[in-house]
């Protein structure tokens, strides 16, 4: 059934939310695009655009209807409803020619793995229609960009997760597609080499090669040019990290206190906090639309150290979202504050994922 209380779906973003790719052509444009199973509206009015070159983060929780999104975007589903076009083919009419103009990359890498670096390479040059002639050519050069001269001859499913992963990119680019979807594409790889795997997509990203990728990484989703926030099959809201961050009209700050256990049980039961988690022996404390120091204060909490303003993040405002959402599907208040499962501000370095 379709999800009750949500809010209307964004249309594609105005201009002054696009930065330095205002006036690029557009590579991905839907128009209230939904997708039915029987009676379950998995996706639901669905309105995008993206733009040539951006790097489009698509978040939400487990069963948001992101997968399905992105299979409707890949030509693989069919729309119930709405429509639109990527790479200029209509999602209707012209799957297939989706299919042969894009990239797609998974977290299982989808990689052979009794065959070497080169023969993986080789295999999707012939998959995705590379000419002969150029084919030995194009595989020295993503060999070369991607690192991979010393692996060449390498059987694949000998390569860590880092290295598979820099193969499985080589090989969704193989073609020089111009839009390329990434499904989660550095789930369980160390952070160095996430690092170093944002620092290519960056690279295409300037080169022109338009991005949509799914991630739970939320210091993953502040690299994003821009980002649709999607829970219930609905986008909840569309733009640059910093606007949607600043949308929630949060504040946050971190405390330390005698008994942080009690202060957080006290905090948590006050309306006005989003969220109270614990760090060691500190707290941050998250509110919306109040000073949570002012929230401190009134409960007569004694910090031992004077309280410091911290950042408030995008997963922040994501776990803000789908709580407040959530609470309004179920006719009830936000759900008490509890303790996040995900990362801090980037600036700790701990590379947390989101699950609400």
């Amino acid at each position: 059934m379709a999800t009750p209380h949500a809010p209307p779906a964004p249309e594609a973003s105005p201009e002054d939310d696009l930065g330095a790719h205002r006036g690029a052509p557009v590579i991905v444009e839907t128009h209230h695009l939904s997708r039915r199973f029987g009676d379950l509206v998995a996706v639901a009015d669905v309105s995008l655009g993206v733009r040539r070159g951006e790097i489009f983060g698509v978040l939400g929780p487990n069963g948001a209807g992101k997968s399905t999104t992105i299979r409707m975007l890949c030509g693989i589903l069919e729309p119930t409803s709405g429509g639109g076009t990527v790479v200029g083919f209509d999602l209707q009419r012209e799957a297939e020619q989706i299919k042969l103009h894009i990239g797609y990359m998974t977290q299982r890498f989808s990689l052979y793995e009794d065959l070497t670096v080169e023969e993986n390479l080789s295999f999707y040059a012939g998959i995705y229609g590379v000419a002969r002639k150029r084919r030995a050519a194009r595989i020295n050069e993503v060999i070369e960009e991607a690192g991979l001269g010393d692996r060449r001859r390498q059987i694949a499913g000998t390569l860590s997760g880092g290295w598979k992963q820099r193969v499985a990119l080589a090989s969704a680019t193989i073609h020089q597609p111009p839009l390329l979807f990434l499904d989660e594409p550095t789930a369980g790889v160390d952070p160095v080499s996430r690092r170093t795997f944002w620092s290519a997509i960056h690279a295409l990203a300037a080169s022109g090669t338009t991005i949509l990728v799914t991630t739970h990484y939320m210091d993953e989703a502040e690299r994003c040019h821009r980002l649709a926030f999607i829970f219930g099959g609905r986008v909840l809201d569309l733009g640059r990290p910093e606007q949607i961050v600043a949308r929630r009209h949060l504040s946050a700050i971190e405390l330390e206190v005698a008994e942080p256990e009690l202060a957080a049980r006290a905090l948590r039961a006050q309306p006005e906090i989003e969220g109270v988690e614990p760090y060691g022996h500190r707290l941050r404390v998250i509110a919306r639309g109040a000073d949570p120091g002012d929230v401190v204060r009134r409960l007569g909490l004694t910090p031992a150290v004077p309280i410091e303003r911290a950042r408030v993040t995008v997963e922040d405002a994501f776990v803000s979202m789908v709580r407040g959402q959530d609470a309004r599907d179920h006719g009830g208040p936000p759900a008490p504050a509890a303790r996040s499962q995900g990362g801090r501000d980037r600036r700790d370095g701990h590379d947390g994922q989101v699950r609400p």
